[in-house]
């Protein structure tokens, strides 16, 4: 029989992965399996959150969980907009983004690849308060390029100034906040960097599904 798995449902993307980015079999302690589903592109989920999408997400999740996934998750925090319906759909347990810890928080704020993208919608999806301070990414810096244009070539150092800049833009503009939480899962290599320069708990999906994980 074969062990239980966690199954990731995988943009369609070229971009490259570092240890701790979703995509990277390194950033887990538990077994998993990836699954590309065709035509998920970064633009289509982020830019222009395609609900066409929700059908073909649900079929290569089915097909993780016939090959014995006994959980599923996503490479892309932006698809909790499908966190109901995937979890109506399927016998599993659903974790679809980082953002589903925001509800367990007391005073969070939320570090994403793009800040004009993620409204109030998509935070009301995760359970959050829709007032929750958001950050982005700089608007065109090479990171946010990178990701959402799927570009072949990372520079991780200049990839790691944007992201620790940014969240220090995010706890100069709030500095209530007690924590930061990173939507997009290709940041989550930056999460101890971000912890230093914010002084503050850095929670994303690893954290979350490693968490959810162990206490099904």
């Amino acid at each position: 029989m074969t062990p239980a798995f966690l199954g990731v449902l995988m943009l369609q993307t070229r971009f490259p992965r570092l240890p701790g980015d979703v995509g990277h079999a390194a950033s887990f302690r538990m077994a998993v399996r990836h699954r590309v589903v065709a035509g998920a592109t970064p633009g289509r989920v982020v830019r222009e959150q395609d609900p066409a999408l929700l059908r073909p997400f649900i079929e290569a999740a089915q097909a993780l969980i016939a090959d014995g996934a006994s959980a599923i998750t996503t490479s892309c925090g932006f698809l909790v907009q499908h966190q109901e319906a995937l979890q109506a759909a399927l016998p599993v347990p659903v974790w679809t983004s980082a953002l589903l810890k925001l509800p367990e928080l007391s005073k969070p704020g939320v570090l994403t690849v793009a800040a004009r993208s993620l409204g109030v919608d998509l935070l009301r999806a995760a359970g959050a308060a829709p007032g929750t301070p958001v950050q982005g990414l700089p608007e065109g810096g090479h990171l946010q390029r990178t990701l959402l244009d799927d570009l072949p070539t990372l520079d991780p150092a200049r990839a790691e100034a944007e992201v620790v800049a940014a969240s220090c833009a995010l706890v100069q503009r709030h500095p209530d906040i007690d924590s930061v939480v990173l939507e997009c899962t290709n940041l989550p290599p930056y999460a101890e960097a971000i912890g230093h320069a914010t002084g503050r708990p850095v929670h994303h999906l690893m954290t979350l599904v490693h968490e959810r994980w162990t206490s099904r």
